[in-house]
């Protein structure tokens, strides 16, 4: 469906600004502001969130956006899908330089309150790392692939047709170890991934 790859063309665009963003980035200047979260804002977190503002309002496809930076159902256009994202996920980590991400997922309609997972006609994660990547998820199709950045930033090439989870492994990255001291499971499971050696 055309209307959906240009959806996902319009993440693709958000990320490769988001990529020259980070590589940029040299000075830690906070915005003086907080975000829904409670978490101080960086003059990173908005400079992403404009840029996938931007590239959203650019494609004509979408109706509506909401983002970790703007978390209220924002007006971008009159098209047929809605967004909802964190267009800079890791930010607090940013200084000692880890990989960090974004998140996207696309609905359909102009309505992201109230709505489910499994109603997503696509999602993607981007990784801004050694490679920035983005791993696009279509449901319709039962289908996961990565899409590596190329060409200075210009051009997307499939790195891998099809990523499937399998039954073992041996790695993990788990997220917000603090809340490990708040919720027993959380912990149990880390401990376990610990404890059977996993590797970080």
């Amino acid at each position: 469906e055309q209307s959906l790859i240009d959806a996902l063309v319009a993440l693709g665009e958000a990320t490769a600004h988001i990529a020259v963003h980070l590589t940029n980035y040299v000075k830690h200047t906070y915005a003086g502001s907080q975000n829904a979260s409670g978490d101080e804002q960086l003059e990173l977190d908005i400079q992403c969130d404009e840029a996938v503002f931007a590239a959203v309002k650019a494609s004509g496809v979408f109706a509506t956006v909401a983002s970790e930076e703007t978390p209220v159902e924002t007006k971008v256009g009159d098209g047929m899908y809605s967004l909802g994202c964190d267009p800079l996920d890791g930010s607090s980590i940013i200084d000692a330089n880890f990989s960090v991400g974004s998140i996207y997922g696309i609905w359909p309609g102009t309505q992201l309150v109230g709505r489910t997972g499994r109603e997503q006609v696509a999602a993607a994660v981007a990784l801004y790392g050694p490679r920035t990547v983005m791993c696009i998820a279509l449901p319709g199709v039962k289908k996961v692939f990565e899409v590596t950045l190329i060409q200075n930033r210009t051009e997307w090439e499939v790195s891998r047709d099809a990523i499937v989870i399998q039954p073992k492994g041996k790695v993990f990255a788990p997220g917000n170890l603090r809340a490990t001291t708040d919720h027993p499971q959380y912990k149990a499971l880390v401990d376990y991934w610990m404890t059977e050696r996993y590797q970080l």
